[in-house]
């Protein structure tokens, strides 16, 4: 689709394609407004945090992109392009989109649900870990490539399945503790439950539809307004694929429901490790091969940001705010500055 699009972009005057970003620009906040709306509505009318619907329903919806790239990459033989893309995403979600989200507005953290959740964040990023390691070649670790097997990818999607009945099990056997919070819902609730599931997809499409338009749009007029491709490769390319869950956690931040922001962030990065990587690796027979500077700068990147993550979700205030959010926020710019160095 991004080719198709990147073909039509190319041949259409520059205004137009102001046109084009001004529109998509609107369709996702609109896709993103409803998202968030019937998010929480689900979360009121199910009785289960919106931190666990973020981290479940939302996530899946917005990390779908990812997994259609890493998949593709993986079949087409770029297996650097499918391990970037989850782990690349990883960092994005938990470091710029949390720091964005959070300078904007500081979002709440339910302590007792969000430190379950956060455990299997950073559980699900220490197995990544573990199963990419080259056994064999400890000693070389730095020099040897290792490789993700065809079967750990089928036991990503059974720990998948079994994270999502889990996490909605032990959600709805609880109480939501926001309920009398929720008052203001009380119109969306009286609609029918086809209707806010209806939405509820209408609003991811129009979030993934219209990034998938956005980005081969911007890059293409920062082309002809004379921006560096390798500047361009650096930022726009880099949390392409993030796009949704930025543009959700915006939108939730800015809607006051810091903690639909917060579980979707948390649930891409679960997902993001057990769905993109699992089906990246189960599609291709030769397992998914983990390149050598991934042991050296991508991985533990990723983990440092997993655990600092971590430590603002557990220690102090029962929220993320503008300092911890600025903290993330230039993780995430050293993150793509060194990589734009070193790699």
């Amino acid at each position: 689709m991004e080719h198709w699009i990147a073909e039509i972009v190319s041949q259409l005057p520059i205004i137009v394609l102001f046109i084009i970003i001004l529109f998509t620009l609107a369709t996702l906040s609109k896709g993103a407004d409803m998202l968030v709306d019937e998010a929480v509505t689900l979360s009121v009318r199910w009785g289960i945090p919106k931190v666990v619907i973020g981290a479940t329903i939302v996530s899946l919806g917005t990390t779908l992109p990812e997994a259609t790239v890493s998949v593709a990459a993986a079949i087409g033989g770029n297996p650097d392009i499918a391990m970037g893309n989850a782990i690349g995403s990883v960092v994005c979600d938990s470091s710029l989109i949390i720091g964005i989200a959070s300078m904007i507005r500081p979002l709440p953290v339910h302590r007792e649900t969000t430190d379950r959740q956060s455990w299997l964040q950073l559980g699900s990023g220490l197995l990544l870990v573990l199963v990419a390691l080259p056994y064999s070649h400890l000693s070389d670790l730095f020099k040897i490539e290792g490789r993700i097997p065809q079967w750990i990818g089928f036991f990503f999607i059974a720990l998948l399945i079994t994270y999502l009945y889990l996490s909605f099990k032990r959600a709805k056997s609880g109480t939501l503790d926001t309920m009398d919070i929720e008052k203001e819902t009380s119109e969306q609730d009286s609609a029918a439950m086809p209707y806010v599931i209806v939405k509820l997809v209408i609003g991811l499409a129009l979030i993934i539809v219209s990034s998938k338009a956005l980005l081969p749009t911007v890059e293409e007029t920062a082309v002809r307004i004379g921006i560096p491709q390798s500047i361009i490769a650096a930022t726009l390319v880099a949390f392409g694929t993030s796009l949704p869950e930025l543009i959700t956690a915006i939108q939730a931040s800015r809607k006051g429901h810091g903690e639909l922001a917060v579980g979707n962030v948390i649930g891409a990065d679960i997902l993001n490790i057990l769905f993109v990587i699992g089906v990246a690796s189960a599609v291709t027979p030769q397992g998914l091969v983990v390149p050598t500077y991934f042991y050296w700068f991508h991985i533990p990147f990723m983990l440092l940001i997993l655990i600092v993550f971590k430590l603002f979700l557990t220690l102090g205030r029962p929220l993320i705010g503008r300092r911890e959010g600025g903290v993330m926020f230039l993780l995430y710019l050293a993150y793509t500055v060194l990589g734009y160095i070193l790699i």
